[in-house]
């Protein structure tokens, strides 16, 4: 059972959300937040697997709660998956950076929401090639990719390869394809990278590779 927690400011966005969420089997819906405050407090409260929360909302944001949520270590089960009204609102990537494990557009389908929500429950994260793309095109050159992380030269020759190209956006297949390996091989070397920069999922490694200057723009 996916234990749910919806904080947005709007209640219809909130109502839709929770009509989605009661109508499936797998999915118990755990509280609902106006803002990031009540969000916080929720979520050490009631400890959801998932909190599907609004980056923009008056008083404590989505973006300042996030970051409280990742910083505490009894939330380190919880994962955060950011809601935006465009697909790259320009906090996304500090969202990524403060650990979302993804984000979803408002107003997208909501078969892919349901989808999204059980792809972070099984622990991985919701950033598609596609959109890892056009985040990379936006911000790779800018002033985010001057922090390269601390660890990065941690990383094996052939790990910091890998990583550079989940960064460009390709799929574990796609890499091994690159570079003659085999799939399994690459997600060796992409849960190695995780766990020497201690990237919480996917999403963080994307993160830390752009600051790194790990990437090209596509």
């Amino acid at each position: 059972m996916i234990r749910l927690l919806i904080a947005d400011d709007q209640p219809l966005v909130r109502m839709g959300l929770r009509v989605l969420a009661e109508a499936e089997e797998d999915i118990e819906l755990v509280g609902e937040a106006g803002d990031g405050a009540e969000a916080l407090r929720l979520a050490r409260e009631r400890r959801p697997d998932i909190i599907l929360m609004d980056i923009r909302m008056p008083g404590t944001d989505g973006i300042t709660a996030l970051r409280a949520i990742t910083a505490d270590p009894q939330l380190a089960g919880v994962r955060v998956v950011m809601l935006t009204t465009f697909e790259l609102d320009e906090y996304v990537f500090d969202a990524l950076a403060a650990g979302a494990s993804g984000f979803l557009v408002k107003d997208g389908d909501t078969a892919e929401l349901l989808h999204a929500l059980r792809v972070v429950a099984s622990g991985e994260s919701l950033l598609s090639p596609s959109v890892t793309r056009r985040v990379i095109t936006k911000f790779a050159g800018g002033a985010h990719r001057s922090r390269p992380h601390p660890q990065i030269h941690t990383l094996t020759e052939r790990e910091t390869e890998v990583t550079g190209l989940v960064a460009e956006g390709l799929s574990n297949d796609e890499i091994a394809r690159r570079l003659y390996l085999s799939p399994a091989t690459v997600r060796t070397h992409v849960s190695r990278a995780m766990i020497k920069l201690h990237a919480r999922d996917r999403a963080q490694l994307v993160v830390f590779a752009v600051q790194s200057g790990l990437t090209r723009r596509p």
